[in-house]
């Protein structure tokens, strides 16, 4: 564990040997190049100086400030694209790591400018090296245009603000690699031949600006002090030992970052088919001229050497005409005028041929310049529709999410309710059971109410006969009626044991209540 503590700390250290200027000033970080970590007690100290590394000490300052240019670039790009995934890909100036990256692309665009040349010479700046993309790309006229109307006072202010239209306009790349195709022309007029501009390592600086095009920015240019000094960069967020751990991956986020990136590989791809596609017409197109030019050559070397050979011919007729006829002045010169005109008429006929296939030559190159500017029209209007495209694909996707969350939320109202109305239909069925069974109860408790007044009248028991109406009155019983006893059979029939009905049915109607209570 200390090892490779000690290891990331190295690692740390040789990263931190990182030396730009601002104006002059250096940045808060110092040259480290020999630093030793030594591990007493589980932790790191800093001991003094040594030569372990002459090699490294044997390097070229330039040479290194080059490689820890193009390093910290590497993170910071990095950096840049992995939080503006988390964002949406829509950033704006407030942006921390998008500041680190203009302050970063400033150090670099900066590395190896030439210095003032005496007192009254000029002063080159970043400015001026910006000015000079519009000569080989007409975009850059635009941004041009519009950063000299902004309110920026000095050259510095106006090449930041260049920097960050460009990258709005996704173009940024696009232009470094103007500068870089023409650094043998106009760049060592304001580059040393040790500038990172000049060296191989800023085709490196070009490949991680592409990357950038995946982000859309936007930035405020007129509320932004461009002009004052930029803050300094927190090399905190970037450099980080292997014995660090940070939060726990999402796995849920880690796929979104991988079907986003996989839709970004698919989109360049595609794009880079189409525009190998238009190049590989386009070679096509160019070696056919290159043919077709070849083959006037050679048909203009013949016609001059038809017109050599008859030339030849006409000074070897003249020779014949004068060693035939040396008095005869006159025949002699019509002879010679009439070779003469045939001689012109067919090379004047040849010429106009030869003009008429330059003239031909000429509206095919015209013709293919025109399809060239066709496609790149083209081009740029696929790569505007590719991103409305994606933006589209991305703001359905979120419609469809939040669609799913809003169904999922329903089904599981729609099961709650489904729960409480089966409780419910339970419920009235017990209920139900219930008021049932109360009604066949009290009817027959009516029966027996009805029973025992029947008993009470036969008998005439006027003290049982009250007990029964008010018994009936509380179970809300309808009153006897005389029509309803029974007539005897026979005057001479027994009459029933009164008492022992009464008792019978007092205490069944007791048990009656007891039990509907």
């Amino acid at each position: 564990m200390v090892g490779s503590e000690i290891a990331g700390a190295q690692d740390t250290i040789y990263l931190c040997n990182f030396r730009v200027s601002v104006d002059g000033e250096w940045l808060c970080l110092k040259e480290l190049q020999d630093v030793e970590f030594s591990s007493n007690a589980g932790h790191l100290s800093p001991t003094s100086p040594t030569i372990d590394h002459p090699a490294l000490l044997a390097r070229d300052p330039a040479a290194v400030e080059r490689s820890n240019l193009v390093n910290i670039s590497k993170l910071v790009v990095k950096e840049l694209i992995e939080t503006s995934l988390k964002h949406g890909r829509m950033l704006d100036s407030d942006h921390m790591p998008l500041q680190h990256f203009f302050i970063v692309l400033e150090h670099v665009m900066r590395h190896g400018l030439k210095p003032k040349k005496g007192l009254l010479g000029p002063k080159k700046e970043l400015w001026d090296v910006l000015q000079m993309v519009e000569r080989y790309n007409a975009e850059a006229a635009d941004i041009t245009a519009s950063v000299r109307d902004l309110p920026v006072r000095t050259h510095m202010g106006r090449a930041r603000a260049w920097l960050r239209l460009a990258l709005m306009q996704k173009k940024l790349a696009d232009y470094v690699k103007v500068l870089i195709d023409h650094r043998d022309g106009m760049m060592p007029d304001f580059y040393e031949l040790e500038a990172l501009m000049m060296s191989e390592e800023s085709v490196v600086i070009m490949g991680l600006l592409v990357g950038l095009n995946v982000i859309d920015c936007n930035l405020c240019l007129k509320g932004e002090d461009l002009d004052s000094q930029q803050g300094v960069i927190d090399f905190s967020l970037y450099l980080r030992s292997p014995g660090q751990s940070g939060e726990a991956p999402n796995e849920e986020g880690d796929l979104d970052n991988m079907s986003t990136v996989l839709d970004q590989k698919n989109y360049i791809e595609e794009l880079n088919r189409h525009l190998n596609a238009t190049v590989t017409n386009l070679q096509a197109k160019v070696e056919a001229l290159t043919t077709t030019n070849a083959l006037m050559k050679e048909d203009l070397m013949i016609a001059r050497n038809s017109l050599k050979s008859m030339q030849e011919e006409n000074e070897a007729l003249r020779r014949e005409m004068n060693t035939e006829n040396p008095h005869g002045h006159k025949s002699k010169d019509e002879v010679c005028s009439a070779a003469e005109r045939s001689v012109k008429r067919i090379t004047l006929q040849e010429m106009e041929d030869l003009k008429k296939q330059l003239e031909q030559e000429r509206n095919r190159r015209i013709e293919v310049e025109k399809e060239f500017e066709i496609q790149t029209s083209i081009k740029a209007e696929m790569e505007v529709a590719m991103k409305l495209l994606e933006k589209d694909i991305h703001e359905k996707q979120d419609t469809v999410i939040s669609l799913r969350r809003q169904l999922d939320d329903i089904k599981f109202i729609n099961l709650e309710m489904y729960k409480k109305l089966e409780e419910c239909e339970q419920e009235l069925k017990q209920k139900g059971e219930m008021v049932n069974r109360l009604h066949a109860k009290t009817s027959q408790i009516g029966q027996i109410l009805t029973n025992l007044e029947r008993c009470n009248q036969q008998s005439g028991s006027n003290k049982d006969s009250q007990k029964l109406a008010q018994l009936r009155a509380q179970l809300n019983i309808p009153p006897f009626k005389p029509k309803d006893l029974p007539t005897p059979k026979s005057p001479d029939a027994p009459a029933p044991n009164l008492p022992q009905m009464q008792d019978s049915a007092a205490g069944h109607s007791a048990e009656k209540i007891v039990s509907m209570s």
